[in-house]
C-alpha cells in the first residue's frame, strides 16, 4: 500500500510583496551590488583577461571543427578525451614553431659567439654588398673600414651595447618569458573547459543576451562571432598561405634560413602591411650576400603575392563573412592591434562589425535579422 502524500507547507518567509518604494530601493541596491561585484571581479582577474580573451577567440575559431569531430566521435559521459586532444593540438601548433626556432638559435649561437670575439679582436669587417653599390662603393667601404673595421672600433661598439638598453632590457627577459608561459597555460586550461562545456556556455550566453538586450543582443553576438571566423580565415589562413608561398620563393632564391624566414613572413602577413617588412629583410639579406638579381625576384614575387592577398582574397573572406566594408575591417585591425596587441587582430574587427550592425539597424529604423 502506497503511503499517503502530505502537502508541503509553503516557506514561512514568503509574505506579501513589498511596497513600491521598497521594491525600487531593493532593485537599485541589487544593481549597485552587481556592478560592485563585477568591478571587483574584473579587478581581480585583470591580469588574466588577455588569456581568457585568447581562449574565447580560439574556441570560436575552432568551434566548427570541434563540432564536426564531436559528431564523428561522440563524447563519453565525462567528455574529457576530445577536449584534451583538441587543446593539446592547439598547444602543439604554438609550441612546435617555438621549439624549431630555439633549436635553430642554439645552432647559430656558436657562430654568433665567434663573430663577437672576432669583432672585439679585429673589428667588424665591411659587408660584401658595399662593394656592389652602384654609386659610392669605394667611399662607403673606406668609411666602414675607418670607423668599424679595426679592433678599437669593434671593442667600443660592443662596449656600447653592453652599457645601453639592450642589456638592460635582457635582464627582464626571463621574467617576461615565465609570465607569458603562465598566461599561455591558463589560456589552454580555459580553452579545455570551453571545449568541454561549450553547449552550456553558448546557451547561457544566448539567454543572457536575450534577457539583457532582447533579440538585438543575440544578433550582435552572432555578428561578432561571424567576424572572428572571417578574421581567422582572412588573416590567419591567408597569412599562412603567404608565408608558405614566399618561403618556397626564399628557398629557390637562396635566402638564408628560408623556413624560419617563411614562418616569420606568415606571422607578419597576419597584420596588414606586415609582410612587406619580412620581404624587405629577405631582399636585404640577398643584397648583403651580393645576389642583387635574386633580391629583385624576391621583392617582385612578394609584391605580387601580397597585392593579390590584400586586395582580392582578404576582402572577399572577411567582408563576405561579416557583411562589413573592408575599410572598417582594416581600421578595426589596425586600431585593435595598436590597442590590444595581437589580440586586437580579432577583437577590433568584431567590435567594428557590431557597431556597423547597430548603425544599420538604427538608420533603417527597424530590426533586421542577420
Amino acid at each position: 500500500m502506497l503511503p499517503t502524500a502530505h502537502p508541503v507547507p509553503p516557506p514561512a518567509h514568503i509574505g506579501p510583496p513589498p511596497p513600491p518604494e521598497q521594491a525600487r530601493s531593493q532593485g537599485a541596491a541589487r544593481v549597485v551590488l552587481v556592478l560592485a561585484l563585477s568591478a571587483l571581479g574584473l579587478w581581480i582577474l585583470h591580469g588574466f583577461l588577455p588569456a581568457l580573451a585568447w581562449a574565447v577567440v580560439l574556441a570560436i575559431a575552432l568551434w566548427p571543427l570541434y563540432a564536426r569531430l564531436e559528431r564523428r566521435f561522440p563524447p563519453g559521459r565525462h567528455n574529457l578525451l576530445l577536449p584534451t586532444l583538441m587543446t593539446a593540438a592547439v598547444a602543439l601548433v604554438f609550441l612546435a614553431p617555438l621549439a624549431i626556432l630555439g633549436v635553430q638559435a642554439a645552432r647559430e649561437a656558436h657562430d654568433v659567439a665567434e663573430f663577437v670575439r672576432s669583432a672585439e679582436a679585429n673589428g667588424v669587417p665591411a659587408p660584401e654588398f658595399l662593394q656592389h653599390l652602384p654609386y659610392g662603393a669605394a667611399q662607403a667601404t673606406a668609411w666602414w673600414n675607418d670607423n668599424l673595421g679595426h679592433a678599437q672600433a669593434g671593442s667600443e661598439l660592443l662596449h656600447r651595447f653592453e652599457n645601453h638598453s639592450v642589456v638592460g632590457a635582457s635582464r627582464n627577459f626571463g621574467r617576461e618569458v615565465l609570465h607569458r608561459i603562465v598566461l599561455f597555460g591558463f589560456s589552454l586550461v580555459a580553452l579545455f573547459f570551453l571545449f568541454r562545456d561549450w553547449r552550456t556556455v553558448t546557451e547561457q550566453a544566448r539567454v543572457a543576451c536575450d534577457r539583457l538586450f532582447g533579440p538585438r543582443g543575440e544578433r550582435v553576438a552572432r555578428q561578432m562571432v561571424a567576424s572572428v571566423h572571417g578574421t581567422v580565415d582572412g588573416l590567419v589562413l591567408v597569412g599562412l598561405g603567404e608565408g608558405f608561398i614566399l618561403g618556397v620563393v626564399y628557398y629557390f632564391a637562396g635566402v638564408p634560413h628560408p623556413v624560419l624566414l617563411g614562418a616569420f613572413t606568415a606571422v607578419a602577413a597576419m597584420i596588414p602591411f606586415g609582410a612587406a617588412l619580412a620581404i624587405a629583410i629577405a631582399a636585404l639579406l640577398l643584397v648583403a650576400a651580393g645576389s642583387v638579381k635574386a633580391a629583385i625576384v624576391v621583392a617582385v614575387a612578394g609584391f605580387v603575392v601580397t597585392f593579390v592577398a590584400d586586395h582580392f582574397v582578404r576582402p572577399a573572406l572577411i567582408g563576405g563573412t561579416t557583411k562589413l566594408p573592408f575599410l572598417w575591417v582594416l581600421l578595426g585591425i589596425l586600431g585593435g592591434v595598436e590597442t590590444f596587441g595581437l589580440l586586437g587582430l580579432f577583437v577590433g574587427p568584431a567590435v567594428m562589425a557590431a557597431l556597423v550592425l547597430l548603425w544599420r539597424e538604427f538608420t533603417e529604423g527597424r530590426d533586421k535579422t542577420v
